[in-house]
C-alpha cells in the first residue's frame, strides 16, 4: 500500500481525532496511490498513524477511515460500520424508523450520508473515495437493513470539488418518490426525489419536540380561566370560561399563536399543533414546500389550526413590523388629538381640533403578532467569506422576529451555518435585541439530535445552533 508522510511542522489535528488531512500537511507520497484508493498515513518519523482514502485533486488530500491498518474498504468493512451505526440509532432513537443512519465523519465514514425513511434508504456519496465504492456500499446496506429500495441524492455541489458530477437515481430495488414516515409521533410525507438535501432534515428532531412547554398556558391573556362547576351526578369539574362567565368550547383555548418561518415540510408546525397550539402560521418562500407542509398538516388532522403563506420570510417579517409601527403611530396621533380636545374644552372652547383621517387603509398592512415566533432558516454562510453577510441576515430576521413576539412570549431561533460560530450567533442576536429594545432570557440552548453525533475535535460537525428565548420589552 502507498504511504503518505506528513510534515513535521503540521498541527497535530489527526492525533486529536480530526479525520481530514490537507494537501499542505503532506511532505511526501511513497508508492503510486490510486485516486480514491487507500493509503497509510505516517508521521515525519514514519510512525503509523491512520489509514484513509486519497484524492490528489481535492484540498482535503486524505480522509481517514481507520486508526489501525486496513487493506480494503470492501462490503464486509461497510457492513460492519453500518451495523455499528444501526446499534447507535436503535439505542438512542428506540421505536423510530426514520433517522440519519450514517453521518459521515461522525460515524467514521467520511463522505457518506445515509438517511433512513422506513424501508427506503437515501444515500449521498460526497467524495471520490466513497463514489468508487458505491457497489460495496449498496450491497452492505442491503445486507444489514434489508431495505425495499436505495435511492441516490448525490446532487450536491461539494462533489465538484472532488472532480465528480452530480448524480441521482435508484441504486437498488423500488423507491417511490413519496414515502410516509413517523417522527415524534407525527406522520410525515417525504419527497426523496425533489425535497431539499435527502428530502428531510432529521437534525432538529429533538429540538422540534422541545417547543412543547411553549404551546400552552396562554388562555389567561384572553381572559379565560378554569372555573369549578357542578357536573352530572353532582360531580365537581373545571371548565374554561371567558370574562363574561360563558363556557369556552374551543379545545385549544389555552394554546399559543405561532409563526413558523422557513417551514420547509412544516415540521415545527406539526409539533406546535401536537402540543396544543391554538393557531399556526406556516410560511415558506417555496410553493412546493408549502404544498408539502399542507399535505403533512392534513395527514395529521391539524388543518383547522394552520394557515399557509407563500412569501419571502425577510419581506413578510418586515411587513408585519411596519404594520405594527404604523398602528402605533396612528394610536399616538389619536391619543394626542383626544388630549388637545380635552384641553380645549377645559379652556372654554377656542380653535377646533380636527380628527386624523383613519378611513384610509394602512400602507404597510400586516401588524400581526404571535406568542411564539420560530426561525429555522437555511445556511446563510456556506463559506468563511460569507460570514459578514450572514451576520446581517441573522440579525435582520431575529430583529424583526422578536418585535413580533407578544410581550413575554418566545423567540425560537436556529442557525445551521457552520461558519456562524455559537458565540457569534449569540452576539448577533444580542445586537438585534438591543436595537429592538428587547430583553432576551435564554431558556434553552441545543445542537443537532442524537442521530447527528459529534466527534470531539471536529468543529465542522458542530454546525447547528438552536435557542429558545423569552422576549420582554425594556
Amino acid at each position: 500500500m502507498a504511504s503518505v508522510i506528513l510534515q513535521r511542522s503540521r498541527k497535530k489535528r489527526l492525533e486529536a481525532g480530526h479525520p481530514w488531512i490537507y494537501g499542505n500537511e503532506v511532505e511526501t507520497v511513497e508508492g503510486n496511490p490510486a485516486q480514491g484508493g487507500l493509503v497509510d498515513v505516517l508521521s515525519h518519523q514514519r510512525k503509523y498513524l491512520a489509514t484513509g482514502y486519497y484524492n490528489p485533486a481535492s484540498q482535503i488530500r486524505i480522509r481517514v477511515v481507520s486508526h489501525s491498518p486496513l487493506a480494503e474498504m470492501d462490503t464486509a468493512f461497510f457492513a460492519d460500520r453500518f451495523t455499528r451505526c444501526l446499534r447507535h440509532r436503535e439505542r438512542f432513537l428506540a421505536g423510530e424508523s426514520a433517522y440519519r443512519l450514517v453521518y459521515g465523519e461522525a460515524d467514521f465514514l467520511p463522505g457518506l450520508i445515509v438517511d433512513r425513511f422506513g424501508d427506503v434508504l437515501v444515500v449521498q456519496l460526497l467524495t471520490l473515495g466513497m463514489d468508487k465504492r458505491r457497489a460495496e456500499i449498496v450491497e452492505a446496506l442491503v445486507q444489514v437493513l434489508k431495505p425495499k429500495g436505495v435511492y441516490e441524492r448525490s446532487d450536491v455541489g461539494v462533489r465538484e470539488l472532488e472532480g465528480l458530477e452530480q448524480k441521482t437515481g435508484v441504486l437498488y430495488g423500488e423507491c417511490p418518490r413519496h414515502v410516509t414516515v413517523t417522527e415524534n409521533g407525527l406522520k410525515l410525507i417525504v419527497d426523496i426525489e425533489q425535497g431539499q438535501k435527502t428530502g428531510y432534515f432529521f437534525d432538529q428532531r429533538e429540538n422540534r419536540a422541545s417547543i412543547a412547554p411553549l404551546m400552552t398556558g396562554w388562555g389567561a391573556r384572553s381572559g379565560i380561566a378554569l372555573q369549578e362547576v357542578e357536573g352530572e351526578h353532582g360531580l365537581r369539574q373545571k371548565i374554561p370560561v371567558n370574562k363574561s362567565g360563558k363556557e369556552v368550547t374551543f379545545p385549544y383555548w389555552d394554546g399559543a399563536t405561532v409563526l413558523e418561518c422557513f417551514s420547509h415540510t412544516g415540521s415545527f408546525t406539526l409539533n406546535a399543533c401536537k402540543y396544543g397550539a391554538k393557531k399556526v402560521t406556516c410560511l415558506d418562500v417555496s410553493a412546493h414546500a408549502i404544498e408539502s407542509a399542507k399535505a403533512n398538516v392534513e395527514l395529521n388532522g391539524f388543518s383547522d389550526r394552520v394557515e399557509f403563506v407563500v412569501d419571502d420570510a425577510f419581506q413578510y417579517l418586515r411587513s408585519q413590523v411596519k404594520g405594527l409601527e404604523e398602528r402605533a403611530e396612528r394610536a399616538a396621533v389619536n391619543e394626542g388629538v383626544a388630549s388637545l380636545k380635552e384641553s380645549a374644552a377645559k379652556a372654554g372652547g377656542g380653535k377646533s381640533v380636527s380628527k386624523p383621517d383613519t378611513s384610509k387603509p394602512m400602507t404597510a398592512g400586516g401588524g400581526r403578532t404571535w406568542d411564539v415566533v420560530i426561525l429555522d432558516p437555511p445556511a446563510f454562510a456556506k463559506t468563511k467569506g460569507a460570514v459578514k453577510g450572514a451576520c446581517r441576515g441573522y440579525k435582520d430576521i431575529n430583529l424583526h422576529g422578536m418585535k413580533l413576539v407578544n410581550e413575554g412570549g418566545y423567540l425560537v431561533t436556529a442557525s445551521c451555518s457552520y461558519h456562524m460560530r455559537p458565540e457569534l450567533f449569540l452576539q448577533t442576536i444580542a445586537e438585534a435585541a438591543e436595537d429592538a429594545g428587547k430583553v432576551l432570557r435564554l431558556i434553552e440552548w441545543r445542537a443537532a439530535g442524537k442521530d447527528h453525533p459529534q466527534i470531539l475535535g471536529v468543529d465542522e460537525g458542530h454546525y447547528l445552533k438552536f435557542a429558545i428565548f423569552e422576549v420582554t420589552s425594556k
